[in-house]
């Protein structure tokens, strides 16, 4: 788990928790996740910093927008890198922020599982005016690191906290929630070809995703995929009948050939997978 240099300001035994990768590394993934404090993502307070313990006005975060609002998806080697922006307010101005994603019961030691950090020690932020700033943070996610275990794709809960002008600071644990997903990959094969008007037509496929414990990529059991067909003539697919994937994710279904034409399957996607399209397979028919 990488985490900004400010971590030294907390005391020595966090401040080794935190920063244990190459432990981490040996495990496969980080062993003891650890959402970042307030010291930790600002550095620690001093007197001549102006910071108030119990500030009157307070940072106001307004706007979160991570990964442009699609869902972050992982494969099974690459790391996915995503930029997260923070828009904040405050009468002095905004000059940092920190984003934090969490999975999880409880941003504690003991309820955490999961942790994504930002890459850079301080937010990159740009003054929309003498109040409002708005900050950007980029962040690596590793399959078979990070995300060391399959349960962790779904739903993430994200932690933010701005830093003021002044240096008082505020933060919350549950801001808003984003969704960590494993990549998707579906296949279409339509045969014989070229067929004859009338006769059968086997459509076979397969529905994998990123398993992001073994590296590589298995079937996705008992889904609904639906066959899709466009005629040669059209540029819109229509929905023949919907198929449910078998044990191995596999596809496998009969029409009747009517008009030359593409074949795919289309799948909806779930919280923890992505929609995907397989590309059309031609057929002739004569």
């Amino acid at each position: 788990m990488r985490i900004r240099a400010t971590v030294a300001a907390v005391s020595g035994a966090l401040a080794l928790s935190a920063l244990a990768v190459p432990a981490a590394q040996a495990t496969g993934h980080d062993a003891d996740p650890h959402l970042p404090s307030a010291t930790e993502r600002f550095g620690a307070p001093s007197a001549k910093s102006g910071f108030r313990a119990a500030a009157e006005e307070l940072p106001v975060v307004t706007k979160v927008t991570i990964n442009s609002g699609k869902a972050v998806v992982v494969g099974t080697t690459s790391a996915k890198t995503f930029s997260v922006s923070v828009t904040a307010r405050h009468s002095t101005g905004v000059q940092d922020a920190f984003v934090a994603l969490w999975h999880g019961s409880a941003p504690t030691e003991e309820g955490l599982d999961g942790v994504l950090v930002p890459n850079e020690e301080a937010a990159s932020c740009k003054a929309s005016s003498a109040t409002t700033s708005t900050c950007k943070l980029t962040f690596t996610a590793y399959p078979g690191f990070d995300l060391y275990k399959n349960s962790l794709a779904g739903t993430w809960k994200v932690s933010v906290a701005a830093l003021a002008g002044d240096y008082s600071s505020s933060g919350n644990d549950s801001y808003t929630t984003h969704r960590i997903q494993r990549a998707s990959q579906l296949t279409v094969n339509a045969s014989p070809e070229p067929v004859k008007k009338g006769k059968t037509i086997t459509v076979t496929g397969k529905l994998s995703r990123a398993n992001w414990e073994t590296g590589k990529y298995a079937g996705y059991t008992g889904q609904p995929v639906k066959l899709q067909f466009r005629k040669k003539s059209s540029s819109t697919y229509t929905t023949v009948k919907t198929v449910k994937t078998n044990s191995k994710g596999e596809l496998k279904t009969t029409v009747k050939a009517s008009a030359d034409g593409y074949y795919r399957y289309s799948f909806a996607g779930t919280s923890t997978t992505p929609a995907v399209n397989a590309a059309g397979d031609f057929i002739d028919v004569k």
